[in-house]
């Protein structure tokens, strides 16, 4: 396993890349994201990890100039759980959101690879199935654990209900 690259800032806003000893942009460090390579963007003074700042500053470029990924109303749903009580479990969602989705795409494009070989109307139905099997069980992970006693204890009680 190869270790993480280290990147320094300075306070002129340069950043350096410590393996290949040579100074690089923001542009650059959106390859490094691009091709999965691990690493950590340090303050030159402080050694504080900075990494998190580093990557905002590429979403924010990326946002402002293209075709942004966030709207407003997004944008505005997200400053809205800062600080609220469910701040974690937005982060959480998020996460695994956006991990089934990448996984999916994986999925998706494996499969248009051999659309040639099978059944592309299968393919797609398979896809959507397993696509929406996923989120319903993503989405009850998430209700289970923002409801006080899970998910289980809603139905019940709704069962409950619907036997009277």
């Amino acid at each position: 396993m190869s270790e993480t690259r280290i990147i320094k800032k300075y306070p002129n806003r340069r950043l350096y890349d410590t393996e290949i000893s040579s100074y690089i942009t923001l542009e650059d460090v959106r390859h490094l994201v691009l091709q999965h390579v691990d690493f950590c963007v340090q303050d030159a003074k402080s050694k504080a990890d900075i990494t998190r700042s580093i990557l905002l500053q590429i979403i924010l470029e990326r946002e402002e100039g293209g075709e942004p990924i966030f709207s407003e109303p997004v944008l505005q749903e997200i400053i809205r759980f800062y600080g609220d009580s469910l701040q974690g479990m937005m982060t959480s969602y998020l996460e695994k959101s956006l991990r089934l989705f990448v996984e999916q795409q994986d999925k998706w494009r494996g499969n248009m690879a051999n659309v040639m070989v099978g059944d592309p109307l299968s393919i797609m139905r398979d896809v959507a199935e397993q696509n929406l099997s996923m989120w319903k069980e993503m989405q009850e992970s998430f209700l289970g654990s923002a409801m006080p006693g899970g998910l289980s204890g809603s139905r019940k009680g709704k069962e409950d209900s619907d036997e009277s």
